[in-house]
């Protein structure tokens, strides 16, 4: 399947399009929220695994609703190796199935899926992981790509 087309701007208000990056294989996480648990041990564990994954040719983008000043204080916090894309109006969590009804504590509200899309260097998505573990998401995306091999 064909990854969906995006554009956003990521923590330095720069432009990121999907197109960018064709010919690499992409990590495409979406997560709900900069600095809450998490999703903070979810870019830790792909800090940790950064260097192994680039090593194969990967890169790693990061696409919350937090705006780009909220993507530089959690990259300065963890040192994250990484771009994080500000989708505020939700435009690319929406074009890949991720933005919708939660619930939290009997209250319902619309948010992100916690979602990982691998994609290929051709463009198109060859793994969906939607059952995320957060504190090992690294060695979680390293055994698809084994897979794959």
């Amino acid at each position: 399947m064909e990854a969906p087309h995006f554009e956003g701007i990521d923590q330095d208000g720069k432009p990121v399009r999907l197109e960018d990056y064709r010919g690499k294989t992409v990590v495409l996480y979406f997560y709900p929220k900069d600095m809450t648990p998490g999703c903070t041990a979810e870019a830790i564990s792909l800090k940790e695994g950064y260097d192994q994954l680039r090593s194969r040719g990967v890169e790693v983008l990061g696409v919350s609703p937090d705006p780009p000043e909220s993507h530089v204080k959690f990259i300065q916090k963890h040192d994250l190796p990484f771009r994080l894309i500000a989708d505020m109006d939700h435009k690319i969590a929406e074009a890949y199935g991720v933005w919708g009804k939660k619930k939290f504590m009997g209250r319902e509200y619309m948010g992100v899926h916690r979602t990982t899309f691998i994609i290929d260097p051709e463009g198109k998505i060859s793994h969906v992981i939607t059952k995320v573990d957060t504190k090992n998401h690294a060695e979680q995306v390293m055994r698809l790509l084994d897979e794959a091999q």
